[in-house]
């Protein structure tokens, strides 16, 4: 005889309330979600944490920036020489090309894919915030492009004190060397994360990074180079504003004492580095407030 009551749902259709665990365990906050971003950002620029294949453009990259500091190295030390041929604060210059192509590769994959696949918003859910996203994939890049240059120069100077070169200066010509790529690391981290998130497709990123970092600087190299052997001279600085490169060259030149890369080594004076300096910082706070804006749009 059936059992079952008129009118009652049958046993496989009825739905039974089990429940959930209340959760009791510490809620990190947006503190460690911003650091567990900037962990993974930083990561992910050298492929860590990634497939194989994603390893192998970084790493080959950052070889080829310490690779160089090794052979300069080496040659200091049989020869016994002095001083160093290569001075810290005019290495990032002349491997510009490697440091723009790692930027132009690992910016796009910091942010495009996030965009172009619309996750962003899951960010935005608690506990993290704009602000947050932001600060770590800044800081991320920077970091990573801070690493890639800093190595060689650490390089470069423990080589030095091998080489029993005097200890002093080469301490402070180091540190010249550190503040630099320090501030080469901010303002192309922020130039690039600007031009990837707004071109979420990476091959555009990546096109248009290069093509930023090389037309500038081939244009402005150009005209300088006009400038000096029309004797021009005095508007060789001028033009240094309007490629990033140049402008690191400006800085660090005025302010850190550094030999220019101008045409005939004529670098800008005291009162204009400290132009060239505001103008650095304001395309930094500049890249930040952008940045801050795309993903306001991008968080709704």
């Amino acid at each position: 005889m059936s059992t079952h009551t008129p009118g009652a749902a049958p046993e496989s259709a009825r739905i039974h309330n089990i429940g959930y665990r209340h959760y009791d365990g510490q809620r990190l906050g947006r503190a460690y979600a911003r650091r567990s971003l900037f962990s993974q950002s930083l990561r992910g620029a050298y492929g860590l944490g990634r497939s194989a294949k994603s390893k192998v453009l970084p790493m080959i990259l950052f070889a080829v920036m310490c690779v160089p500091a090794a052979i300069i190295v080496a040659v200091a030390v049989a020869t016994k020489a002095s001083k160093l041929p290569l001075e810290y604060t005019n290495y990032a210059l002349v491997t510009q090309a490697v440091i723009g192509l790692f930027l132009a590769a690992q910016a796009p994959q910091s942010v495009s894919r996030d965009l172009r696949f619309k996750t962003v918003p899951l960010y935005f859910s608690r506990p993290i915030e704009r602000v947050d996203y932001v600060l770590a994939k800044y800081a991320a890049m920077a970091s990573a492009l801070f690493v890639l240059t800093a190595a060689p120069l650490l390089v470069l100077y423990a080589g030095a004190l091998l080489a029993k070169m005097d200890f002093a200066d080469q301490t402070k010509w180091f540190a010249q060397g550190m503040v630099s790529v320090a501030l080469l690391s901010v303002l192309f981290a922020g130039l690039g994360l600007v031009i990837a998130a707004l071109t979420p497709r990476r091959g555009f990123g990546v096109a248009a990074i290069i093509a930023t970092l090389t037309i500038t600087y081939g244009a402005v190299s150009t005209v300088q180079a006009i400038a000096h052997t029309t004797e021009s001279t005095g508007t060789i600085q001028w033009f240094g504003l309007f490629s990033p490169i140049s402008l690191i060259d400006g800085v660090q030149t005025a302010l850190l004492g550094a030999s220019s890369g101008f045409p005939g080594g004529e670098g800008p004076s005291t009162a204009v580095g400290l132009l060239y300096l505001l103008v650095v910082l304001g395309l930094v706070a500049g890249s930040y407030a952008v940045l801050m804006r795309r993903y306001r749009r991008a968080g709704l």
